[in-house]
């Protein structure tokens, strides 16, 4: 399951935005480390496809995708030494796929901001330090003992050792990681320090009803989406009549598809009358990687696979008319599926 970290200083709306997502009460007082532990939602994908593809197959049930959403405490100035929850957030942060990093844009005399200011700039970058220096720290740790072993003759250890000068150098000049380069043989080196800084952002800006001046300039710069998490929050407490009443209109369910874009994940599906699923996966896979996802088995005993698109397949009304229509294809295990793609396994 895709899980997403919600983070960000004190006070700039985690907690909110995480209950917009997933409709649960979470503790949103307004005062620094609210949160001790992650609160967890699971977010189901709206996928219009599905709903279509569920009734044109009178299919039992539909299953979504889903999305593990994290809420994780704030972090602050020196959080890699324990300031703070650091330790319990550092350790959070580690354990999920992609990080969802809330900014703040909005002013407010009733929210107080852990610095005395709204600087959006100023906020990024004390969140990727702290995160550089706790990468930092793991490090510098496991060079001394790739040292040791490099010393032995180890040739592994001999490529851990080039990777961790390259990255202490790129943390020394404020780089992240994901931003410096490495040799294939290094990024598996490094693999299991789980690096933080390795992970892909994406960038909540969380507005208010005035535009900051920094706003435009960094929606250019960063991976991001614009919300005001405050009328999310009070939207999701209204009934759809009332929102509807109110001429409200949510932007939450843009996040999950951006969280999708940003790990490079798209969607294939199974149809039939007992069930309607979406399913996961890394675009670029294989047809057998694909299937997989259904059972391991599909891996290893894959002989091929029928397939048709998905809009052809909404033309053509159902399988037996896609396959008289030529529309059905036999795939083997070198197919590489497509977002959207409609897949029957053969083993």
């Amino acid at each position: 399951m895709l899980s997403v970290g919600i983070v960000g200083l004190p006070n700039v709306g985690k907690s909110s935005l995480f209950k917009a997502l997933t409709r649960n009460p979470v503790d949103i007082n307004n005062y620094p480390f609210c949160t001790i532990d992650p609160n967890i939602g699971i977010v189901t994908i709206f996928d219009e496809r599905l709903e279509t593809l569920a009734k044109m197959s009178s299919s039992a049930k539909k299953i979504p995708a889903i999305i593990e959403f994290y809420d994780i405490a704030g972090l602050v100035k020196g959080a890699h030494k324990g300031e703070g929850l650091g330790n319990q957030f550092l350790a959070n942060i580690r354990n999920v796929d992609l990080i969802c990093h809330v900014v703040r844009f909005f002013e407010s005399d009733n929210i107080h901001h852990v610095e005395s200011r709204v600087n959006p700039k100023d906020d990024i970058e004390v969140i990727n330090t702290e995160l550089i220096l706790a990468d930092m720290a793991s490090a510098d740790k496991r060079k001394h003992k790739a040292q040791k072993l490099a010393r032995g003759g180890d040739k592994e250890a001999s490529t851990m050792l080039s990777a961790l000068d390259k990255l202490l150098k790129g943390f020394d000049e404020n780089k992240l990681a994901r931003d410096i380069v490495f040799t294939a043989p290094e990024i598996e080196a490094i693999k299991d320090l789980n690096l933080i800084t390795m992970k892909p952002v994406l960038y909540v800006f969380n507005v208010g009803d005035k535009n900051h001046p920094d706003l435009e300039k960094l929606k250019q710069e960063l991976p991001s989406i614009k919300l005001n998490v405050g009328l999310e929050k009070e939207i999701a407490e209204l009934t759809p009549e009332e929102t509807a009443e109110l001429g409200l209109e949510s932007m939450i369910h843009t996040l999950a598809p951006r969280a999708y874009e940003t790990l490079g994940l798209i969607t294939f599906f199974t149809t039939g009358e007992t069930e309607t699923r979406a399913w996961t996966i890394t675009k670029g896979s294989s047809a057998p990687v694909a299937g997989s996802k259904i059972h391991n088995d599909f891996m290893e005993k894959f002989i091929r696979a029928e397939v048709v698109g998905y809009n052809d397949f909404v033309r053509a009304g159902s399988y037996k008319a896609a396959r008289e229509q030529g529309l059905l294809r036999t795939e083997g295990r070198e197919y590489i599926v497509a977002d959207g793609d409609i897949m029957i396994f053969k083993i």
